[in-house]
């Protein structure tokens, strides 16, 4: 079930002219890791972690946030992970040009 959402999610994501190369999905996993929103991050539902790792809040998170995690996954693909990553450093979240 997992692979099919990922696929539908990226379907989703193949739509938009974000970036001229297309999500590649082969190798992402997702997590389920309810601790982990305990510890850390608790106002998120999901967190993209590396370019092949989303990690969920919940079992039963919406096709939404997988989508917008995928994204993630979508722009560190194209930019790099220092360039996204010196992003969330930089900005604040709400004015972060990957959460816009």
């Amino acid at each position: 079930m997992t692979d099919s959402r990922l696929r539908a999610a990226k379907a989703r994501l193949d739509t938009l002219d974000y970036y001229p190369t297309p999500v590649r999905i082969e190798g992402v996993r997702i997590r389920v890791w309810p601790w982990f929103f305990r510890w850390f991050f608790r106002q998120f539902d999901g967190l993209t972690w590396s370019v092949r790792t989303i990690i969920m809040r919940e079992p039963d998170y919406s096709d939404d946030i997988l989508t917008h995690e995928l994204c993630h996954v979508l722009q560190v693909q194209n930019d790099g992970w220092f360039r996204t990553t010196w992003a969330y450093v930089r900005y604040p979240y709400r004015d972060n040009p990957y959460e816009i």
